[in-house]
């Protein structure tokens, strides 16, 4: 599932910028509740990315059990964090 088939998945829309704040919420909500429930390493990472980059992801030690997959989390967040510092 690509970024933008995620957003329409629990937004309703591709334009997270036209997204009511209550249904942001509520896409939020789902999304949280998918993660719990996500069995699939690379699911639950592309869950997590998402609320990551909406500033609703939980820590790493929550979100996930294993090493390598926090560390993978990690290294998007400092992708994500020098993308933003080179604009």
């Amino acid at each position: 599932m690509d970024f933008d088939e995620q957003l329409r998945l629990y937004f309703g829309t591709s334009d997270i910028s036209a997204v009511a704040p209550s249904a942001r919420e509520a896409g939020i909500e789902k999304m949280r509740v998918d993660l719990g429930l996500a069995r699939q390493a690379p699911q639950r990472f592309a869950i997590w990315a998402l609320l990551h980059v909406l500033g609703e992801a939980p820590d790493l030690d929550i979100a996930f059990e294993d090493e390598n997959e926090r560390e993978a989390a990690r290294n998007l967040m400092d992708m994500l964090d020098a993308a933003a510092d080179k604009s």
